[in-house]
């Protein structure tokens, strides 16, 4: 078990996303209808916001996960066995990946990625402070994107990966499996520990997503804020709202801006028209039943393994065995 100490790292800088975003955002203005990745929501502040939505008393899966983590630490421990090195998708705060890890035999590496690296190298910071013995590899990258992990070291376990939060439902099923299968490549032989939300009732979701005190609605505006201030856009936060709602047909969240009014941004050299009323399309979140989740794992070369979710069955977490 470890103990929490003084421990070293090496801070990463932050990747050059900013092209990327304005070639992205150029591609979703000109575009109809008009859609961005999610990913373009996790700058520092967007990142800050986050986690704020994950305390919010209508924000079950963060909760769900927790407990669910906190209940099966020592059998999900047992499973990846000593010297394990978990690879965590989309790390943010690093608070799931600190339940694993306390209950992990002699954990020998973390090598956590994601696309906000000033949040990245906070975070990681403090983790390798606390947990001297573990080998702290921050990434700043685009998990979403083709990526090659260092290799294991000699003398380490299993290679597990971390994908907590349900984030596998902002992909679209395609997209998902090319995912996964991306992450079996990169986790040969080993596991993926994979956090899941469930189908329920709509009510429960929209309130999930369209919370009392509108963190939710700033972290969708906060879209155009880093719009704003990395690639001069010049949106009116004013004239767009939140909108987000369950689309049953496609069991998914929708996240949108809305526009208020007719209005016209400059980007690129370019004006770009916004009629009132109309959407940019900024997230989905799909939900799952178990059989699907399993499913979709499978076609994508992983051999479903243990399941555990909470009594009211509103989120489930899966070990899916990688592909040799």
């Amino acid at each position: 078990m470890l103990k929490p100490a003084r421990g070293h790292f090496e801070p990463v800088p932050d990747a050059a996303m900013s092209s990327a975003f304005a070639r992205d955002m150029m591609s979703a203005l000109v575009s109809r209808p008009r859609s961005i990745s999610p990913k373009y929501f996790y700058d520092a502040e967007g990142s800050r916001l986050f986690d704020l939505i994950c305390g919010l008393p209508e924000y079950y899966p963060t909760r769900v996960e927790l407990r669910l983590l906190t209940e099966t630490a020592g059998e999900i421990a047992h499973l990846m066995g000593p010297r394990a090195q978990i690879v965590e998708f989309g790390a943010g705060s690093l608070r799931k990946v600190r339940l694993l890890l306390g209950a992990m035999t002699e954990p020998a590496g973390y090598l956590p990625i994601d696309i906000s690296g000033e949040h990245l190298n906070a975070c990681a910071a403090q983790l390798a402070r606390d947990y001297p013995a573990l080998q702290v590899q921050p990434v700043v990258a685009d998990y979403s994107a083709r990526l090659r992990l260092p290799p294991c070291p000699r003398g380490m376990g299993m290679r597990v990966g971390f994908f907590p939060g349900s984030t596998i439902g902002n992909f679209t099923p395609r997209q998902a499996e090319q995912f996964l299968r991306r992450a079996g490549r990169a986790l040969q032989g080993g596991a993926l520990l994979l956090g899941a939300d469930l189908i329920k009732d709509p009510a429960v979701l929209h309130a999930a997503y369209n919370d009392a005190q509108g963190v939710t609605a700033a972290f969708n505006l906060n879209l155009l804020a880093r719009a704003n201030r990395e690639l001069g856009t010049g949106f009116d936060l004013q004239q767009f709202a939140h909108s987000a709602f369950y689309n049953a047909p496609q069991q998914r969240i929708e996240m949108h801006l809305i526009s208020r009014r007719k209005q016209t941004i400059e980007f690129g050299g370019v004006p770009h028209t916004f009629e009132e009323g109309e959407a940019f399309h900024t997230e989905n979140s799909y939900k799952f039943t178990i059989d699907s989740m399993r499913a979709l794992a499978a076609r994508a070369g992983f051999t479903p393994g243990p399941v555990w979710t909470d009594p009211d069955q509103l989120f489930s977490v899966h070990w899916l065995h990688a592909p040799r």
